[in-house]
């Protein structure tokens, strides 16, 4: 029994850009960006004072819990105060941390509020420290007692799958003394992750280069991506292909003492608690069986063929004599339409209409101003996310750059919020919060239902073509990339495991022995890939996140087909064993929520399924390009 410490699910995507508002989405001082696009601070408090006042709290209420040591095996109602009051701690802490990570994440170079942020850290530490007794003392209680507690007394009903898993979970479970030794070490377990992000984000130095265009940029994350998305001269693509990476590329040594740091540490609790490996350890506590993250990735290698043939594909409409990964983000038609961020609501709030008039006026409701943070800013960390915040709501963060791509990524981190929403609704605190195995489900169900709309709603060619190849791009970065990742996670884990060095050497030979596999003969090898794993945040902040990318993105695709394919009363009933799903939070294990909604994923098919759809669209993108090229011609 943990506190629930409400840390934000930091749902991070991969994209980060600069775009327009006016002809501006890049802006160096924050102060010009209009406040209906930035966030609404106020909404957890009021000013700093009021977080001041807050933290103060929480150091009282600790106390509070430490006194309660001892008092657990009397009744049911000191059973109750104790998770009561960790309720109320949890909340606290939730509203805390966001507060002052939020105003970190759009100025990274804030060091005062970075110091805040270690304050925290500092404080839930010690709070760990000071409750290493809980755990343990609760399972000296016959569970039997406990059981005739909760039948008892009413209130205890909603911890009752927490208690449940934590007796499940027993023999991992130490002795107070050691558990109490173990979170001595917990401050630590998070410094490399902080290195991580200082070196990458508040202390990383993005060169300048010159376009052919004689345009100077700086090869942030956002100009690397929009630049690999729009410019049409290959030289420029790999220009700034260079200066990015190299940016990674120059500090690789230090990169990898600090995911060699990450893997230790890892592994040093994995044998604490008596796992046989990391990969077990990371699993178990959600009950996630191994074998699912093993079909995932032999399901991924083994199906990599409409992959090879996409890419083929590319090479040739692109008329490349080389084909690099560079390459890899360029339309296959040129199609420069942008779409204005209040466009680009309106598009994916008409799109969530199949769900029915309550989910699109939850939409509606997100979409307001305060938020969402929605223009990149010097300082302001890349990439989107949607973080809870208990007993307020979820924020999101974009660095919205009006592309195609990121129009799909405002839907993308819309469906968290409303997954965010409709669970933290239904539930109480103790089971508001879902896991991340299921987090990425009704994000990619956006998605699709965005691709629907405009697809339907679209009489240009070039248009349709650029969205059959955004479906393509989902299934290519969600599915196989995020599995490739996953395979490379795994492998690095398991030298750690049997004391193999772990050096940047390693890592770029474990990620060019997977790149043969994924890109096949098609793709011209560029070393200077082999060093992804630097610039993947997920492998620093949270270890065996990605592959979760790729079933969720499977699960969602299976919900969607059930629904879709259904009518009348059997359709509304699939849309509300999926609305039970988001409704369910974490009051159960994942693998069981997504049975209830009708996946399994201990085989392989929702993953086979997901290759033969990419395979089909791989077909119909050819159609669209033949087309278009045919009607050029005449």
């Amino acid at each position: 029994m943990n506190l629930k410490l409400g840390l934000l699910l930091l749902v991070a995507t991969t994209i980060a850009s600069t775009g327009l508002l006016n002809g501006q989405t890049y802006f160096e001082k924050r102060e010009d960006i209009p406040e209906r696009y930035k966030w609404n601070f106020s909404d957890i408090f009021k000013n700093w004072d009021e977080w001041a006042k807050a933290f103060k709290e929480l150091e009282v209420k600790m106390d509070e819990i430490v006194k309660l040591k001892g008092t657990l095996n009397k009744d049911a109602d000191s059973f109750l105060k104790v998770f009561e009051l960790q309720d109320e701690l949890g909340i606290i802490a939730g509203k805390v941390y966001r507060y002052a990570s939020m105003h970190y994440d759009v100025n990274t170079r804030d060091q005062e509020v970075a110091a805040k942020i270690q304050q925290i850290q500092a404080l839930f530490s010690k709070f760990g420290t000071s409750t290493a007794w809980i755990n343990p003392e609760m399972l000296l209680i016959p569970y039997e007692k406990i059981e005739k507690w909760i039948s008892q007394k009413n209130e205890l009903e909603k911890y009752r799958f927490g208690i449940e898993d934590l007796f499940r979970q027993q023999k991992h479970v130490l002795s107070e003394d050691k558990e109490k030794l173990l979170t001595y070490f917990s401050r630590f377990g998070s410094t490399a992750q902080a290195t991580y992000t200082a070196l990458s984000t508040s202390d990383i130095n993005y060169p300048t280069i010159q376009l052919s265009d004689g345009v100077d940029i700086k090869a942030t994350s956002g100009n690397y991506s929009k630049i690999l998305r729009t410019n049409w001269n290959q030289e420029d693509r790999k220009k700034i292909f260079e200066a990015h990476y190299n940016t990674y590329k120059q500090n690789e040594n230090t990169y990898a003492s600090i995911y060699n740091a990450i893997c230790q540490r890892n592994w040093a609790y994995a044998q604490a608690r008596d796992y046989k490996s990391c990969l077990e350890a990371n699993l178990d506590n959600n009950n996630i069986p191994v074998a699912v993250y093993e079909n995932l990735i032999n399901a991924a290698k083994e199906n990599v063929t409409p992959l090879h043939k996409y890419y083929k594909l590319r090479a040739k409409v692109l008329g490349l004599k080389e084909y690099h990964s560079y390459d890899g983000s360029l339309p296959l038609v040129k199609f420069s339409k942008t779409y204005p961020y209040e466009e680009a609501k309106k598009l994916v709030l008409a799109s969530v209409e199949p769900l029915g008039k309550d989910y699109q006026a939850r939409v509606e409701k997100a979409l307001k101003s305060g938020w969402i943070d929605v223009f990149e800013n010097a300082g302001k960390r890349p990439g989107a996310y949607s973080g809870s915040t208990y007993s307020v709501h979820p924020f999101m963060l974009l660095n919205y750059n009006e592309t195609m791509d990121y129009v799909f990524t405002l839907a993308h981190e819309i469906g968290h919020t409303i997954h965010t929403m409709l669970a933290e609704e239904t539930q109480p605190y103790a089971t508001s919060g879902y896991t991340l195995f299921v987090a990425e489900v009704a994000s990619t169900f956006n998605e699709r239902l965005l691709l629907d709309y405009m697809l339907k709603n679209t009489t240009d060619p070039k248009e349709r073509a650029a969205l059959i190849m955004q479906a393509i791009a989902n299934i290519s970065g969600t599915f196989y990339f995020q599995s490739q990742l996953a395979d490379f996670e795994l492998q690095v884990h398991k030298l750690v495991e049997t004391g193999q060095p772990i050096t940047a050497s390693v890592l770029n030979k474990l990620m060019e022995d997977l790149y043969k596999v994924y890109n096949g003969p098609a793709v011209t090898e560029d070393e200077l890939f082999n060093s992804v794993w630097a610039r993947i945040s997920h492998f620093y902040s949270v270890p065996f996140y990605v592959y979760q990318y790729a079933t969720c993105f499977a699960s969602s695709a299976q919900i969607y087909d059930n629904i879709m394919k259904l009518q009348g009363k059997e359709k509304e009933s699939a849309i509300q064993k999926y609305f039970d799903l988001l409704k369910s939070g974490g009051n159960d294990y994942p693998m069981e929520q997504l049975k209830k909604a009708g996946v399994d994923l201990t085989t392989k098919a929702p993953y086979i399924a997901v290759t033969k759809q990419f395979d089909q669209l791989v077909d119909l993108l050819e159609v669209e390009v033949n087309k278009i090229s045919d009607s050029e011609k005449k």
